[in-house]
């Protein structure tokens, strides 16, 4: 589904080093991570998932394929990005073409790496970054507010969407961010075609001290209780370590440091995990001695829709889905077996599908 995610954040934040965490822990596990690069900036990465190698250890399929997600390193920010300052066309331009926002803020103290904000503050770090999106959305609203304005006495609906606009505009004045109104239905189809920025889901990385990693800090704390003010979630890592650990060559050397570190698994996996749920996405399986496979879909895709992730031909001819829940699969040990104890069912087009189904369809060519 060629889903990206951009990686934001102020200058000597710990932005760059984790998308290099991403790229390297992509290039050097192979095993684990597939990775491309599709632009200098962009990382192609693998979905950490069980349930994948355990399905593969039941079926011994010739090749095992995850889902994957797309990380864009996206040019540092500085106060005025809404104005032009430094880089911020191509900052705010390459937000404006992702799907969701990690944001990645710094928590820890570093005398040796610059920072031109004055002293650690996550809290007004964040604000930085939120009031340029903030003033480029109100840019775009307004700018249509003026076009629906000419049309509004010949085209009733647009009065609806003058009025959402309006609230928009309201609701950016105050410093808050498009996606804590909660748009809906046609509240929402108002402003689809001006791709605002704080309309996207977002999730920060507080960049932490090596000795607070498991515990966090007085500044991790801090943007914990921001973001939870919002809605928002706060990964807690280490950015320069999950660097290196990304750089090491095999399994064998990764466990040791992680055990080291008195860590269960790279700080990069749950990151990786929580961006795929930040979409809104779920996963589903099949299974087969040819493969064993995960699809990426949203949530609430019904049947046919999933269906169509593997071709466009499976949704147009949809006939009916085989769905085993994972569980189910892992308890019987194989499809055969689950059909046999009644755990194999015949959906139709209506079938929401879960997460962890392993599925196959039937269709017409």
């Amino acid at each position: 589904m060629a889903l990206q995610v951009g990686i934001v954040g102020l200058p000597n934040v710990g932005k760059s080093t984790l998308f290099n965490a991403v790229s390297n822990s992509a290039k050097a596990q192979a095993s684990n991570y597939r990775f491309c690069t599709i632009e200098p900036n962009v990382g192609q990465v693998d979905v950490p998932d069980e349930r994948l190698a355990k399905l593969a250890e039941l079926v011994q399929p010739e090749r095992i394929v995850p889902t994957t997600i797309e990380f864009v390193d996206i040019a540092g920010l500085v106060k005025g990005a809404s104005k032009g300052e430094g880089l911020g066309n191509k900052f705010l331009a390459n937000i404006r073409e992702v799907d969701a926002i990690v944001h990645v803020i710094r928590c820890f103290e570093d005398e040796n790496i610059l920072r031109e904000e004055g002293e650690i503050n996550p809290v007004s770090d964040k604000e930085i970054i939120d009031t340029e999106l903030q003033l480029k959305d109100l840019e775009s609203v307004e700018k249509k507010i003026q076009r629906v304005e000419k049309i509004m006495k010949a085209d009733p609906k647009a009065k609806r969407a003058y009025d959402v606009l309006v609230r928009c505009k309201e609701y950016l004045h105050q410093g808050k961010n498009i996606r804590g109104m909660q748009l809906e239905g046609e509240d929402l189809e108002a402003i689809a075609d001006i791709f605002l920025l704080t309309q996207k889901p977002v999730l920060y990385v507080a960049n932490i001290d090596e000795g607070a990693m498991k515990t966090g800090n007085k500044y991790s704390e801090v943007l914990a209780k921001a973001a939870t003010d919002e809605g928002a979630g706060v990964i807690i890592m280490n950015n320069s370590i999950e660097a290196q650990i990304s750089e090491l060559e095999t399994p064998e050397d990764k466990e040791v440091f992680l055990l080291e570190y008195g860590l269960t698994e790279p700080g990069l996996n749950r990151l990786i995990r929580a961006a795929y749920e930040l979409l809104n996405l779920v996963t589903y399986f099949t299974a087969g001695v040819q493969e064993v496979r995960a699809w990426t879909i949203h949530r609430g895709w019904k049947a046919p829709q999933a269906a169509s992730v593997i071709h466009t031909d499976f949704e147009k001819g949809f006939i009916k889905a085989e769905v085993i829940a994972y569980k189910d699969y892992v308890q019987y040990g194989t499809e055969a077996a689950c059909r046999e104890n009644g755990r194999l069912r015949i959906e139709g087009k209506e079938y929401i599908v879960h997460d962890g189904d392993v599925m196959h369809f039937r269709f017409n060519v």
